[in-house]
């Protein structure tokens, strides 16, 4: 069923109304979703007509309409990916059996954790986002985050289904958590330490949505190979909509950067004092924010070497990215990958069994995929004729995860004393200076077809509509 029933309550493609208790239950949790949305979600939004995207079928062709809706009155629902009547199991122990409607009772708990922590993620970075919308630096930038927004929610929604659908009373205890961390919140924070970050200014809004929504891309990813096929189903459709969200990232450094560089030929100098007296952001800082950005990121991955991973993948639970692709056995037993560690002062590599370096291995194809758009915003420094490159770190640097936590490695993976760190460490990530300056640069600016006077407008508006389109009405 691709099509979606938006004549219930709740919008969804599941055949909800066939299901009386899973559908009340659904109802009584939508009005706790909505109070944590007026709490925590977008501050002074209540009254803006937002021009927004919303699903109206899972058909890659056409799937979205768009149009001026309140936020906290978009149709969120629960949508899934059409289901393969035949759909078998294609790695691990169950490899070639059929896949899993309802969760096996010994994977249970696992399942459970995998759904929680992915689910936890959506709320977070609302949360860390909510403030953003009071110093947008256009019209077109606040839509895009408003999109964002409305997407992690129902992202939220597509976790909180599984929950209740299928792990009873500890799903829908898990449900109302997911409503209950706050992230930031010393007594009661959200899971993973990247969503206890604060989002404060535009440059890390961009930075987030580029680098940690590209994270959410290869879990997502990695969750559509599963076993447990309502998950598959769940994640193959958030990720048509996770794409967006990278693209708000890529695209918005990329403008801060054209804008960057027009000021650098304009003022002929690549003195970072000069630059930030004319009002734009220096591509020293922007390297800081992409080093920080990028390490705390690549540590959502998790422990260099983890049974859990092993686990998780040898269940049927959690696949590679792209497990389709790959030309090997999918079991994996037997096979080895290289992983590295700090030896004698030096960052060496060492085999491993490849099933324990599966979040490695998803690293790893994180970090190409990273590493190429940051090469298209090299491509704008090019062509402006700039002879400054960006790059993302090492991947040893600044890791606060796995075998290298705590070890202090240089941006170009230089293993360095403490002391040489600390001498360092403004140069290599961004300081309360550098942070200060970007923050006094956010002020509002939402008149339509302006844009702030660090960041360059898009190529072209949403939907094919103009830029400088009235994509928020303040009422």
């Amino acid at each position: 069923m691709s099509s979606i029933n938006y004549s219930e309550k709740i919008p969804n493609n599941v055949n909800l109304s066939d299901d009386r208790t899973l559908q009340r239950a659904l109802e009584q949790w939508q009005p706790n979703f909505i109070s944590w949305w007026d709490d925590v979600g977008p501050e002074g939004s209540t009254n803006m007509d937002v021009y927004l995207r919303t699903a109206v079928s899972v058909d890659p062709n056409g799937w979205a309409q768009f149009g001026h809706v309140k936020m906290r009155d978009y149709r969120w629902g629960v949508f899934l990916n059409p289901g393969e009547a035949d759909r078998t199991i294609h790695f691990g122990d169950h490899k070639g059996e059929k896949a899993w409607q309802d969760v096996p009772g010994e994977h249970r708990a696992n399942l459970r954790r995998i759904i929680v922590t992915q689910g936890d993620t959506e709320p977070a970075s609302v949360e860390q986002q909510r403030h953003l919308g009071l110093t947008a630096p256009s019209m077109y930038d606040l839509r895009n985050l408003f999109q964002v927004n409305v997407e992690e929610g129902r992202h939220l929604w597509a976790m909180v289904y599984l929950l209740h659908k299928h792990f009873g009373r500890d799903g829908r205890e898990e449900a109302e958590g997911l409503l209950e961390r706050r992230s930031g919140d010393a007594n009661n924070p959200r899971i993973l330490a990247a969503f206890n970050e604060k989002t404060p200014d535009w440059l890390s809004f961009f930075m987030f949505t580029y680098f940690t929504d590209r994270d959410g891309k290869y879990q997502l990813c990695a969750l559509a190979e599963s076993a447990f096929d309502p998950l598959a189903r769940t994640t193959k459709f958030m990720l048509t909509e996770e794409a967006h969200h990278m693209f708000v990232g890529e695209s918005g450094i990329s403008r801060v950067i054209q804008r960057t560089a027009q000021k650098m030929n304009e003022l002929k100098t690549d003195d970072v004092g000069k630059l930030r007296a004319a009002g734009v952001i220096d591509l020293p800082t922007i390297q800081r924010y992409i080093n920080f950005h990028f390490s705390v990121t690549i540590d959502l991955f998790g422990a260099d070497e983890s049974s859990n991973a092993a686990t998780f993948y040898s269940s049927g639970l959690k696949g590679r990215y792209e497990e389709g692709k790959r030309v090997d056995d999918h079991v994996l037993k037997g096979q080895t990958y290289k992983v590295i560690e700090a030896k004698d002062g030096q960052l060496v590599e060492k085999e491993v069994p490849m099933l324990n370096a599966l979040n490695e291995v998803l690293r790893d194809d994180y970090i190409k995929d990273s590493i190429s758009g940051v090469e298209r915003w090299n491509k704008v420094l090019d062509k402006a004729g700039i002879p400054v490159h960006l790059r993302v770190p090492h991947k040893a640097f600044h890791r606060n995860i796995g075998a290298l936590s705590g070890v202090k490695v240089s941006p170009d993976g230089r293993v360095v004393s403490e002391a040489e760190w600390n001498a360092s460490v403004d140069q290599w990530l961004p300081s309360n200076e550098d942070r200060a300056y970007v923050a006094s640069l956010m002020g509002r600016c939402v008149e339509p077809g302006k844009f702030a006077n660090w960041i360059a407008p898009p190529v072209m508006g949403i939907n094919r509509q103009p830029v400088d389109f009235d994509y928020v009405r303040f009422n």
